[in-house]
């Protein structure tokens, strides 16, 4: 049943993704051949206003095909442009429409940034019903280690956390990452009691054992009931917290402080969900759904982060190009970027077949 959960929220977050730039592309005239659901053969599809619409036989993400993003359908024959008249001439539109290397900047940059902007968007709509089903982990202290650096810092429980070194703190779990992540120094700490701010200083200690250094707090008060206004505000907060971790994440990947075995890819990810199904199962479908959902933001803010590295094949590689022609005044030839892509392309390959690996390494 994991496994399935996992495939639904996958797919969800995918289609979601490729969903963005569909609508988005189509709305500024940028011709589609294909939406895809699923990768692989064809099992099903239809055609409408040009469009054609397939349903593929894996169930794993998904595809949005324009014509002319991979750089070779500008260079067409003659019998490939009476192709393409008839294609097009099947379309209610009424008009030609644009291949993707043809498009007004802003249409293609709106176009490319629409698929990362939808998985912020669905990781907002999923964070909204965790915040209004739960509740939010404010950072509130509940319990302090007597020899921690924060009851020597003047700490108490009760008091609610405002800011680490002017960085604001909205969630408990964002004090937690930023305890990860700490390698030492002075923490400026904003804290709240009585209604009133404090300012004080916490030095973290060092653990020999672990590795890493402690606060000294111990645990969030719990989850706290807000009102639908402020459970908007959170879920902001929510994707942002997201958003910052998928990031800070890949900063310790390029400086070599992830290993290899810190890296999941599809069968990891499956296995975590299964697990996830597993542990929530005692407590009702309500709470699978709910712990389900939580796992989505989770793909969702990070589908949309890795999608905007500038890289070539990715969204942000495109949008690189994009940025290049407006500040030259005249694209890159589009066979040469299709030509990146590819390599991109390939290179991606490479490094999911390594991930895939490496899961059933852990396996087995």
């Amino acid at each position: 049943m994991g496994i399935i959960l996992f495939f639904v929220l996958f797919g969800v977050v995918v289609v979601s993704h490729e969903l963005g730039h569909f609508l988005v592309g189509r709305a500024h005239g940028i011709r589609v051949k294909e939406f895809a659901v699923g990768m692989g053969p064809r099992l099903l599809h239809f055609e409408k206003n040009g469009v054609s619409y397939a349903l593929r036989l894996f169930p794993i993400g998904g595809a949005c095909m324009f014509d002319g993003e991979d750089g070779r359908d500008l260079e067409e024959t003659e019998e490939e442009k009476d192709e393409t008249d008839a294609y097009i001439s099947r379309t209610e539109l009424g008009k030609q429409g644009y291949t993707l290397p043809e498009a007004p900047l802003g249409a293609r940059f709106l176009t490319l940034v629409a698929g990362p902007g939808f998985n912020f968007i669905l990781a907002f709509l999923f964070s909204l019903i965790i915040v209004g089903s739960y509740g939010v982990d404010l950072p509130v202290i509940a319990k302090l280690s007597e020899d921690g650096a924060a009851i020597e810092a003047g700490l108490k429980e009760g008091d609610t956390i405002v800011a680490f070194n002017n960085q604001k703190i909205h969630l408990y779990r964002e004090i937690s990452l930023f305890s990860m992540l700490y390698e030492g120094g002075t923490i400026d700490v904003t804290y709240e009691r009585d209604g009133k701010q404090h300012h004080t200083n916490m030095t973290p200690k060092y653990s020999e054992e672990e590795g890493r250094y402690y606060m000294g707090l111990i645990g969030m008060s719990g989850y706290t009931r807000v009102s639908a206004l402020s459970a908007v505000k959170y879920s902001f907060y929510e994707v942002g917290y997201w958003i910052d971790s998928t990031i800070k994440s890949l900063g310790l990947l390029v400086r070599g402080k992830v290993t290899k075995d810190d890296v999941s890819g599809p069968v990891g990810m499956a296995q975590t969900v299964n697990t996830i199904y597993t542990e929530s199962k005692p407590d009702g479908i309500f709470y699978i759904w709910l712990n389900m959902l939580n796992f989505a933001i989770l793909l969702s803010a990070n589908l949309g982060v890795l999608n905007l590295l500038p890289l070539p094949a990715l969204d942000g590689g495109r949008i690189i190009f994009v940025l290049i022609e407006a500040v030259r005044g005249k694209p890159i030839p589009p066979e040469k970027e299709g030509f990146v892509h590819m390599i991109g392309f390939m290179a991606l390959m490479v490094l999911m077949i390594f991930v895939f690996y490496n899961d059933l390494t852990k396996i087995f």
